[in-house]
């Protein structure tokens, strides 16, 4: 025997008239494209119910800078490009893993060449610095175009190979 009452139980309130305001925006938001008429604010009415001011009641100039300017979102990057620079993040930590592994069998030789705090400073910034080319890439890139901060990526993984791993190896000698 299922009553209402039970039914009532398993709903969320999805039928609920009061929970439906429609479409809205915050204020200072301008709906644009297909179908924004129906979301479109009404003039002299703000989405907090008060007055709203003249600024909120003019519609949106066009910007004169156009999409170069400061002030427009910058765009996405594509899904490639997302997948190429993670990529290129694999690449570079390897590139520090295997200059960790290199400088610290080659640190036994190089003692009587080298004093050791020099050798420990300089082995502790070769293996931050595909970490920082890295970084350094992104930050300067920002608004560049793709092909370009590809090309400087694959620029610094073939500079920054980890030559002491690639010539002594993994095993050693």
């Amino acid at each position: 025997m299922s009553t209402d009452r039970d039914d009532d139980a398993l709903s969320w309130g999805d039928d609920d008239p009061t929970l439906d305001a429609g479409p809205t925006l915050p204020p200072g938001y301008v709906a644009v494209g297909k179908g924004s008429e129906a979301i479109a604010p009404k003039p002299g009415a703000a989405a907090d119910g008060g007055v709203a001011s003249e600024a909120d009641a003019l519609p949106a100039q066009s910007d004169p800078g156009g999409a170069d300017s400061d002030t427009a979102p910058a765009a996405g990057l594509s899904n490639a490009a997302l997948i190429i620079l993670g990529v290129f993040g694999g690449v570079y930590a390897l590139e520090s893993i295997g200059w960790i592994i290199g400088g610290l069998r080659l640190q036994q030789y190089a003692e009587f060449l080298v004093a050791p705090l020099a050798y420990q400073v300089s082995l502790w910034l070769a293996v931050l610095t595909p970490l920082i080319w890295f970084v350094t890439v992104l930050v300067l890139t920002r608004r560049a175009r793709t092909w370009l901060r590809v090309l400087l990526l694959l620029a610094g993984a073939l500079l920054l190979l980890p030559w002491p791993f690639i010539l002594v190896g993994a095993i050693g000698q």
